[in-house]
C-alpha cells in the first residue's frame, strides 16, 4: 500500500495510565496528543475508568478520551480478559473511524488487550515503550513473554531512549529496523526558571518522584543524613508518596532533620513547577529508568541535576547540565559534593534557553507522524499470514499465541454477524483549525 506524507491520521491512543492519574506516561500522552491535534490529525484515548470518572469526556483541544467502565485492580492495570474488551474496542474503532492504534506502556493490561483486537480487524498499530525491564526475575520474565506476543505483529515500535531501544529489541525479538527512538520532551512555557535568582543560603536540593523502591528511596535514606552532616547549610525538599515514605520519615526522626528535611507529600503536577522553584539542585536516584521526564522538567526551571547512571539518563542532558553517579550512596555523595562546588557557574536562565532548543513536543509529534506513515505504509497481511509469527515466540508458547489469536478471529466474525459495521454510528468529527508553530 502506497502512503503520502502529508495524510492526516485518525489515532487511537490506548493505555491504562491516563488522567486524572499523573507520571511520564500519562503526559507523554496528552501532550503528544495535543500536538498531533494542533497539526490537523485527530486523536482519540482509551482508558479504564477512574472512579467516577466514566464514559466519554473531552479536554484541551477537543481531545476525546473514552473511559471505558473497567476498574483497576493492581497498579492502575485493568484485569486481563483477553477477549473482553473486543466489543468496545471494535464499537470505538468503527464510531471514531480509527486509521491506526497507538498503545503505550508494556505494564498496560488495556494496551496489550487492544493492539491484539486491532490487529484482528486488519488495523495498522504502534507500540511505544517507556520503561526498562530485567531478563532474570519471575515478573520480568513473564512480562517479556507478553510483550513478545504483543509485538510479534506491530506495525513499527517507538522508544524513548536508544537504550530503551536496545533493552526492547532484546526483549521482544522484534527487528531493530521497526523500532525507532524519539524521546521525550518537556513543556518550557509552563516549566521556566523563577524570576529572582534564589540564594545560595540555604542550598535546596529537590526531589519529586514516586518513594518507591524502583526510584531509589532507598538510597535517599542513605544519602539524606551524610549530606546534611558534611553541608550545615544544605535542605531537602521531598515531593512524592509511596511505600518508601515510611522510611524516609524515620530516617528524619533519627537523625533529627526536621527542620532541614520537608516531606511534601503527593505534588500535583500544576505545582511541580513552583517546588522546583525554590530549589537548586534536582536529585534523582532511580535505580532504573528508560527516560526521566523530571529532570527536563528540572533543567527547564534552571536546576543542575544530580541523577544515578542508569538506562537512558545519559542521554537526556549535556555533561554541563548534570552530575552522574553510580547508584551507590558514596558514590552520590560524591557527586552532590561535587554539584553544589559548580552551582555558581549555573545560569538557570541560559539553562532554560538552552532546553527550549533541545526538546519540544511539536518535534516529538512531527517525527511520530513519520512513524505512522511508515506504518500504514506496511502491507495489509491475512490471518494465516500472520500466524506464522506467533510460533515463532516458543514452541509451546507459540502454539498458544497462535489459539488466542484465532480465537480473537473468530469472536470478532461472530461480532459482525450480531452487529454489522453499517450498523454502528459513525460520530461526527470535532473540526479543529491547523496551528501553525512559530
Amino acid at each position: 500500500m502506497e502512503y503520502n506524507e502529508g495524510r492526516r491520521h485518525r489515532i487511537l491512543m490506548v493505555s491504562d495510565f491516563f488522567y486524572p492519574n499523573f507520571g511520564g506516561v500519562e503526559n507523554h500522552i496528552y501532550l503528544l496528543s495535543q500536538c498531533l491535534l494542533k497539526l490537523g490529525h485527530k486523536v482519540v484515548v482509551m482508558t479504564h475508568a477512574y472512579g467516577n470518572r466514566s464514559g466519554v469526556r473531552y479536554m484541551t483541544n477537543g481531545l476525546k478520551v473514552y473511559y471505558v467502565p473497567w476498574k483497576p485492580f493492581l497498579m492502575q492495570n485493568t484485569l486481563p480478559t483477553f477477549y473482553g474488551t473486543l466489543p468496545i474496542v471494535r464499537t470505538i474503532l468503527i464510531r471514531e473511524k480509527i486509521s491506526l492504534v497507538h498503545g503505550h506502556q508494556a505494564f498496560s493490561t488495556l494496551c496489550h488487550e487492544a493492539l491484539m483486537h486491532a490487529r484482528t480487524m486488519g488495523y495498522k498499530v504502534l507500540f511505544t515503550d517507556h520503561s526498562l525491564y530485567g531478563f532474570a526475575d519471575v515478573g520480568s520474565i513473564h512480562m517479556n513473554k507478553i510483550l513478545q506476543f504483543t509485538l510479534a505483529d506491530v506495525s513499527q515500535a517507538i522508544c524513548v531512549s536508544h537504550t530503551s531501544k536496545e533493552n526492547t529489541v532484546l526483549r521482544s525479538g522484534l527487528p531493530p529496523e521497526k523500532v525507532f527512538v524519539i524521546p521525550n520532551a518537556v513543556d518550557t512555557n509552563m516549566f521556566t526558571p523563577a524570576l529572582e535568582r534564589l540564594s545560595m543560603d540555604p542550598i535546596v536540593i529537590v526531589v519529586i518522584s514516586r518513594l518507591v523502591y524502583r526510584k531509589g528511596a532507598d538510597l535517599l535514606v542513605e544519602v539524606i543524613p551524610e549530606v546534611c552532616r558534611l553541608y550545615p547549610n544544605v535542605r531537602f525538599i521531598i515531593g512524592g508518596d509511596g511505600p518508601k515514605r515510611v522510611r524516609l520519615e524515620e530516617m528524619r526522626e533519627k537523625h533529627s532533620l526536621q527542620d532541614r528535611v520537608d516531606m511534601l507529600g503527593a505534588v500535583p503536577h500544576a505545582k511541580v513547577r513552583s517546588v522546583l522553584n525554590s530549589g537548586h539542585i534536582f536529585l534523582n536516584s532511580s535505580l532504573t529508568e528508560a527516560f526521566c521526564i523530571a529532570i527536563l522538567e528540572a533543567a527547564s526551571c534552571g536546576l543542575l541535576t544530580v541523577s544515578t547512571c542508569v538506562g537512558g539518563v545519559p542521554e537526556v542532558l549535556p555533561d554541563d547540565m548534570i552530575v552522574l553517579a553510580k547508584p551507590d550512596p558514596s558514590d552520590m555523595v560524591h557527586a552532590i559534593r561535587k554539584a553544589i562546588r559548580i552551582l555558581p557557574k549555573i545560569d538557570p536562565y541560559e539553562m532554560h534557553r538552552r532546553m527550549k532548543g533541545m526538546y519540544s513536543w511539536h518535534d516529538v509529534a512531527k517525527r511520530t507522524e513519520i512513524v505512522y506513515d511508515r506504518a500504514l505504509g506496511c502491507s495489509d497481511q491475512t490471518l494465516l499470514e500472520r500466524l506464522p509469527r506467533y510460533l515463532t515466540c516458543g514452541a509451546l508458547a507459540g502454539k498458544l499465541f497462535c489459539l488466542v489469536m484465532i480465537i480473537d478471529f473468530i469472536l470478532w466474525r461472530l461480532l459482525q454477524l450480531w452487529q454489522p459495521d453499517s450498523e454502528v454510528e459513525v460520530v461526527p468529527d470535532i473540526k479543529q483549525k491547523e496551528q501553525k508553530q512559530g
